[in-house]
């Protein structure tokens, strides 16, 4: 019986290693340094903004700065009302945003089946986690200024933030009960309990390392927030503190955008201190937010 012969046209297995080790990772290596280079770059870029700040505004780092209300003179300037304002803007915003994104999390996640209707409020959550925060403001100034008459209040500009971060925090709460198994909730049904013992005793405790991580840090970025302020109309100079939720405000954002906009280079070097100020806070936040994260997960490991 003949056999049939071998192809000619296609090589042996052999043929196709023959490529010299380092010219087969050449490539690898190329994109290596590439992929170091847009690593390195941005972090060299943001030591190098961090130390011109710090360097512009070091001498101005100090407790009376921190203590002052804002004054014509820079020299005497400080921060106090800007501060308490920060303050009791993201405190009045936690109160609103947490409670109503993580209700809306466990709802699309626990209660909720699926639909079109569903699907047509987690697209447009997830749309506008990636809005500007300009028209946010916007929203603000027309829906809370205006037709419910806040005015330019702290509680107008809390609300106008719990906008901007609900998107964040629906997200993220959803993320953190996806990571809670599905057998981890058939236990707790195969046992008696019912669909709200189970969230609130299993799921949420089990969940609440990822839950504050992404309200920590939520809260980060809205601490820094300057274009939904300016657009409610937040005061770029108060020199008194805040004693309601319906009293005018002020932010850090929005005082460092007031001396960063004067053509004296002192208040320039006020800038420059309050923006290390507002870099410590947001580093506080993340170290928090690690923390916690860190501190959870060894409890419920």
């Amino acid at each position: 019986m003949n056999r049939a012969s071998p192809r000619r046209d296609v090589p042996p297995p052999t043929r196709l290693l023959k490529t010299p080790e380092g010219g087969a990772r050449a490539p690898e290596r190329v994109f290596e340094v590439i992929c170091l280079l847009a690593l390195m770059l941005p972090l060299l870029l943001l030591v190098v903004l961090i130390a011109q700040a710090f360097t512009d505004g070091r001498e101005r780092l100090t407790w009376e700065f921190l203590t002052s209300y804002p004054s014509r003179f820079a020299s005497q300037a400080g921060i106090l009302p800007a501060l308490v304002g920060s303050a009791c803007l993201m405190m009045l915003t936690a109160v609103i945003a947490i409670p109503i994104g993580v209700g809306a999390a466990l709802y699309l996640e626990e209660y909720a089946r699926e639909s079109r209707w569903t699907s047509f409020i987690e697209v447009n959550i997830s749309n506008l986690a990636g809005v500007p925060s300009i028209i946010y403001g916007l929203l603000g100034l027309e829906l809370f200024v205006r037709a419910m008459r806040m005015g330019r209040s702290l509680l107008a500009g809390a609300a106008t933030l719990s906008l901007l971060l609900l998107p964040m925090v629906i997200m993220a709460s959803r993320e953190a009960l996806r990571t809670v198994p599905q057998s981890t909730r058939e236990a707790c049904y195969a046992l008696g309990a019912d669909r709200w013992q189970t969230i609130r005793r299993v799921v949420l405790p089990m969940s609440l390392p990822g839950i504050l991580t992404g309200i920590i840090l939520s809260l980060a970025r809205a601490i820094g927030e300057t274009a939904p302020l300016i657009t409610i109309g937040a005061l770029t100079y108060v020199a008194f503190l805040p004693d309601s939720v319906y009293s005018p405000f002020t932010a850090l954002p929005i005082q460092i955008f007031n001396w960063i906009s004067r053509p004296q280079t002192d208040f320039h070097v006020n800038a420059a201190a309050g923006i290390v100020v507002l870099l410590a806070i947001m580093l506080v936040f993340n170290g928090a937010a690690i923390w916690l994260r860190s501190r959870f997960q060894r409890r419920f490991s």
